[in-house]
């Protein structure tokens, strides 16, 4: 039986390895949402199926960025569906419909969250982004990609301005080593390289002089008085907020 030390070895382990094959890329991502922030502009944030869970993460919680507009359809949701989330994901034209309603312009950046990064949802919109002059952050895995049933004229490794490779296997388990079935991890590293990201964010803003606009926790003390700010800045810009 694996025990609870050896699966935290395997963990630490991946994220070590995710951490060092992306510095660059990571920087080069946070070069872009300090360009947002200069701008005083947003960062778009989406996904599909369990890659929403990226998508909450980087949403109006403590520690993150507020000027994140979430890109949301509820059919892409596995609670609402969830066989009905996979076929939505690969509904080529889904993307256009959602960017029709709000889109990305030059001075904003996508960050798209797709493991498998072949699907025509996740694709369609880093393209649909780039077309409308936005600059594209592909959180996804290389080995993924390539292992993956082709379902659209591109990838979302080939659309993505920045490409971060989570380095996940295909089929996303990781346990066990020699025929993984799960403990799926892209979740894990997904936030971890986000978090990765946002340090050096804070780091270099605070270095240059820029406000980072974070949300502190509610339930610590000033953390209401601190994002009642930031709501009546954002609010009117992201729905979501509201």
């Amino acid at each position: 039986m694996v025990s609870a030390t050896e699966i935290w070895k395997s963990t630490s382990e991946k994220l070590e390895a995710a951490a060092e094959a992306n510095a660059g890329q990571c920087s080069a991502a946070a070069d872009l949402l300090l360009g947002v922030i200069r701008a005083d502009s947003l960062v778009f944030t989406a996904g599909a199926g369990h890659s929403l869970a990226a998508v909450a993460e980087t949403f109006y919680r403590a520690g993150g960025l507020a000027c994140v507009y979430p890109v949301y359809h509820p059919e892409l949701l596995p609670l609402h569906g969830a066989q009905h989330s996979t076929k939505t994901e690969r509904r080529s034209g889904l993307a256009e419909e959602v960017l029709t309603e709000r889109a990305p312009g030059p001075d904003d950046v996508l960050v798209v969250f797709s493991t498998s990064g072949v699907n025509p949802y996740p694709v369609e919109l880093a393209a649909g982004a780039r077309r409308r002059g936005a600059s594209v952050i592909a959180v996804t895995s290389r080995a993924c990609v390539a292992a993956a049933p082709r379902r659209s004229s591109s990838t979302l490794v080939e659309e993505g301005t920045v490409v971060i490779d989570s380095l996940v296997v295909p089929g996303d388990a990781s346990h066990p080593p020699g025929a993984p079935r799960t403990a799926p991890l892209s979740t894990v590293v997904n936030a971890f390289l986000w978090n990765l990201i946002l340090a050096e964010v804070l780091d270099r803003g605070t270095a240059e002089g820029l406000d980072v606009p974070l949300w502190r926790s509610s339930n610590v003390e000033g953390g209401d008085e601190a994002n009642a700010a930031l709501l009546a800045k954002y609010g009117p810009r992201v729905p979501a907020l509201r």
